[in-house]
């Protein structure tokens, strides 16, 4: 890499405030996540968001960033010239950010490796042997995450080429997270109490005297928590999208201002369908909401106006609403925290939203409604492959590590909790 000493201090103000707001997003999951959860399981909730942060900062070191951003192998994934930081100086400058040190950008997008397998968990909490997590966690970001970050964020990478786009990571975190942990719930299987809708029916319509189905009353131990946890996450955001812009320049403004507004849509628009289905608006719904939309303006923030972002938020709070209702009342899948509702289907939201609405008033892109047919069909077409290599890649994973890990605590530990059995504490010491 080249050696510059005249960086733009005010890029890099800029980037190291983001720099800290997306690390603050992985205690904000962490609590919003962990306020979800059971109270046997809060402990194991907080410290897996935290531990997975630790381990993925040293995979990105050692050999992550080098295969997301390093010389592209076929536009495929990277080599490992960058691997350690190894050619990387205090004043060395990425060809991706050349305003501010490659140690910065190196370290803006750590945080970005980081809390995508951290979502991941919220699908499978409650039953997780801890050790069999960060075995598929360190598999994932590098078989996983790297080749993906690779095609769509590095020059060379094929998707690129072909004109897919991805302002903040809407396809790279949050299509692949969401259906990674689509996969999760469906390997790991549901936790004991979770009992199918039809078994229910079928219990009840049924003669046979045997007993109906047990079932546990699954119920967020701390909705202060979630709150808590969703307000950090919004503020968080600004940093994972604003920041994106790799400057502090009208772009970056744009970016915050329609995420903003998109949370703000998602959040209300979530509310007002829980208000007429359900006849009250919740708090964790409001909270949840808020979170679809900032997963569903994450690829488009830097690419369309900001009336686009608030139709983008009002179709992430009904969309993510009802596909979360019918995982829960419909579908055999126990995806604990609606995973794959709010950060799947928003990232696929968002990232067909950009071949839509993006516009060259904002960036350098022309989405269907200003004429530009092929970049609907490439954002489409990225968001295919990331679904699908997420998924089926998740899968072969997990059946993997499942092999020679156990990926699934036994009933007795589960219903102690993982909060005793993974780590032998508790949350609150009750006398």
């Amino acid at each position: 890499m080249s050696v510059a000493a005249n960086f733009n201090t005010g890029d890099v103000a800029w980037v190291l405030m983001s720099t800290a707001l997306v690390m603050l997003m992985t205690p904000a999951l962490a609590f919003f996540y962990g306020g979800l959860v059971r109270r046997k399981n809060l402990v194991s909730t907080l410290v897996q968001c935290l531990i997975i942060f630790a381990v993925v900062s040293l995979i990105w070191l050692f050999w992550g960033y080098s295969l997301v951003f390093g010389p592209s192998i076929h536009g495929v994934i990277g080599d490992l010239s960058l691997a350690g930081l190894i050619s990387v100086g205090i004043n060395s400058v990425s060809p991706y950010a050349p305003k501010i040190p490659e140690l910065l950008f190196f370290a803006f997008q750590l945080k970005f490796a980081a809390i995508t397998p951290a979502l991941i968990i919220g699908a499978c909490a409650e039953r997780i042997r801890f050790r069999s997590l960060l075995i598929f966690v360190a598999l994932w970001s590098t078989l996983i995450y790297s080749p993906i970050a690779h095609w769509m964020w590095n020059v060379n990478g094929w998707l690129h080429i072909l004109g897919a786009v991805d302002f903040a990571g809407g396809i790279v975190v949050h299509v692949a997270a969401g259906l990674s942990a689509l996969a999760a719930a469906l390997i790991v299987g549901r936790r004991t109490g979770c009992v199918y809708w039809k078994d229910h029916l079928k219990a009840i319509n049924t003669k046979v005297t045997s007993p109906m189905p047990q079932t546990t009353e699954f119920k967020p131990t701390n909705i202060p928590y979630v709150i808590l946890g969703a307000g950090l996450l919004w503020f968080g955001w600004f940093g994972f999208n604003g920041g994106s812009a790799l400057g502090a320049d009208s772009l970056a403004v744009s970016a915050v201002v329609a995420t903003n507004l998109a949370a703000a849509s998602a959040a209300v628009s979530w509310m007002l369908l829980d208000w007429v289905t359900k006849g009250k608006p919740s708090a964790v719904g409001i909270s949840v909401g808020a979170v679809c939309g900032l997963a569903a303006v994450t690829a488009a923030s830097g690419y369309v106006t900001v009336t686009a972002a608030v139709l983008i938020g009002l179709a992430a709070g009904v969309i993510s609403n009802l596909v979360a209702n019918w995982r829960a009342g419909r579908s055999r899948i126990d995806d604990s925290l609606d995973v794959f509702a709010c950060h799947g289907i928003g990232g696929i939201i968002g990232a067909v939203a950009v071949g839509l609405f993006a516009t060259t008033l904002i960036n350098n892109v022309d989405g269907l409604f200003y004429g530009n047919l092929y970049q609907l069909e490439v954002q489409v077409l990225a968001t295919l492959v990331v679904s699908a290599f997420s998924f089926f890649g998740s899968y072969l994973l997990l059946k993997l590590v499942n092999v020679f890990s156990p990926l699934r605590v036994s009933a007795e530990e589960e219903d102690a909790g993982l909060d005793l059995s993974q780590h032998g504490e508790e949350a609150y010491h009750l006398e």
